[in-house]
């Protein structure tokens, strides 16, 4: 890819960075390998990076992260362009030198644009090129990689190293503890092993697994492996986890809604397995090396699959997938053509293979 820029950046002259994060769970735990390659590259730099709040767990104790700036929006028309306006003050005062937008927003540039960071980096989304000083063109190639290696690609074309790395996420002795401490009421020990469903997916139902099927697969375990089971998600997807529960024979612990985001890190690496959809609570799992299944239907298991030697794909080949609809304009085959013996028998060989 090729880079619109008219001035050398000399990286030892950079003092001040402001990373855009990415809004969304999942494109948040993408981007680590990115974010991580901006450390190694300006390893004396004060790195900020500017978050919506829900991601910001995933940030603040995170090694290439010395501080983290919330942005607040969603709150109305007039409440959003205050928070804007703030925001762009904030950046003012703080006099970055460069800013690397991994969000692509037209709004990302606008922010950085105003307050008056010297370098501006990122692609050349949303007609929002005029607003960098250094432009990456975005090219077809690069859409058909993983989206790990589409961050990755913005500081390769600056010519700044970026090795591929799968994403990697920690959780504090603290959060585990906490946990624990949530299970154990609940009948679950530390010695149990633990299954955790995932059946939401926030981008449309054609990325959801039917939750029947999920409770048939909590069922299974339960029966021949002796697990526990836990319902995870949102709280917008707290009817979907209902319905999965409600179909169970085997009761499980619901938590759906009731976690913050720090504490469902913590309680997926308390799980010995774990089988999802396509969301970010997937990529959550693989960074922090859970053994998993991922249930794909409509979207790209090339682009946005599961980045780890312990998760394996599950889909349904047909002529139409994948769409990268919400929603199905036919019927669903992509996901209803996955029976419950299809995942299940990939778990079973993925745990005899992990023995």
């Amino acid at each position: 890819m090729r880079v619109d820029g008219q001035e050398t950046i000399d990286r030892t002259r950079i003092r001040r960075i402001l990373v855009r994060a990415t809004n969304w769970v999942g494109d948040m735990v993408i981007s680590l390998p990115a974010l991580e390659a901006v450390r190694k590259n300006f390893p004396e730099s004060t790195i900020v990076v500017m978050a919506r709040p829900w991601v910001i767990p995933m940030l603040e104790s995170h090694p290439a992260v010395d501080q983290v700036l919330p942005l607040r929006k969603g709150r109305g028309y007039f409440a959003d362009l205050i928070e804007v306006i703030r925001a762009a003050g904030v950046i003012r005062r703080m006099k970055f030198d460069l800013t690397i937008l991994f969000q692509n927003a037209f709004e990302a540039a606008l922010l950085v644009y105003l307050g008056g960071v010297r370098f501006r980096v990122g692609y050349n989304t949303d007609g929002r090129g005029f607003l960098l000083t250094h432009t990456v063109i975005r090219n077809d190639k690069v859409l058909k990689l993983h989206q790990v290696e589409y961050y990755l690609s913005i500081l390769r074309a600056m010519g700044w190293e970026a090795k591929t790395e799968d994403p990697v996420l920690s959780v504090s002795k603290e959060a585990m503890e906490s946990v624990q401490a949530l299970l154990l009421p609940e009948g679950i020990g530390r010695g149990d092993l633990l299954l955790g469903l995932s059946p939401g997916a926030i981008f449309g139902p054609a990325k959801r697994w039917p939750p029947e099927r999920f409770a048939a697969i909590g069922d299974r375990a339960a029966e021949k492996w002796r697990a526990k089971v836990v319902v995870m998600g949102s709280p917008g997807e707290k009817e979907i986890c209902r319905s999965v529960t409600g179909s169970m024979k085997h009761t499980p612990l619901d938590l759906c809604g009731r976690t913050t985001l720090e504490q469902a890190m913590a309680l997926i690496k308390r799980c010995q397995f774990f089988v999802t959809n396509d969301s970010g609570l997937m990529h959550v799992a693989a960074a922090l090396d859970v053994p998993m299944v991922a249930i794909f239907g409509s979207t790209d298991h090339v682009a946005t699959g599961p980045r780890s030697p312990k998760a394996r794909v599950v889909r349904h080949q047909v002529d139409c997938a994948p769409c990268l609809k919400p929603e199905c304009p036919e019927d669903y085959q992509c996901m209803l053509g996955i029976e419950p013996d299809h995942v299940w028998n990939e778990m079973e060989s993925l745990r005899e293979e992990l023995k």
